[in-house]
């Protein structure tokens, strides 16, 4: 690669990292994996168990069918869905959290956006009001219009 080329390469390569929304979605991921923990953890540590509890099994993730008991020489075969279950229940609570989060999110800045709107109407300078033409009065002038054309 030719000087000039590299140096432009690189050069829009720092413009596109530098870049407000990369930086933005960047820390999204990261507070998206931490986020991501706490509610596998919610889940695994505190609603499975009660969850277990009412179906009667003391680990939820632990519900499965059989197919094949383990030997010898051969490990069980099972269909565990205890665990498609605990997914499904973390999927659904992720998605309710993140929905409230961005809800809280979005009624933060609908406030702070009325209060700029508020502060930039209050700034703004007043028009003193039109004056109003009594009805008689727009009336004739719009005779003495058509008067006029004819």
């Amino acid at each position: 690669m030719a000087k000039g080329k590299k140096s432009a390469f690189l050069t829009e390569f720092k413009a596109f990292i530098m870049r407000g929304s990369v930086i933005d979605m960047a820390v999204g991921i990261v507070i998206g994996g931490a986020f991501t923990a706490i509610v596998q953890s919610f889940v695994g540590d505190i609603l499975n168990p009660v969850i277990g509890l009412i179906v009667g099994k003391v680990d939820f993730s632990d519900l499965k069918v059989v197919l094949s008991a383990a030997t010898a020489t051969t490990g069980e075969v099972a269909i565990r869905y205890g665990m498609l279950i605990q997914k499904i229940v973390q999927f659904i609570l992720t998605a309710l959290v993140l929905f409230l989060v961005i809800k809280g999110f979005n009624k933060i800045k609908a406030l702070d956006e009325a209060a700029k709107a508020k502060q930039e109407a209050a700034k703004a300078p007043v028009e003193p009001p039109k004056p109003v033409t009594p009805p008689d009065i727009a009336l004739l002038t719009e005779i003495r219009d058509l008067l006029k054309k004819h």
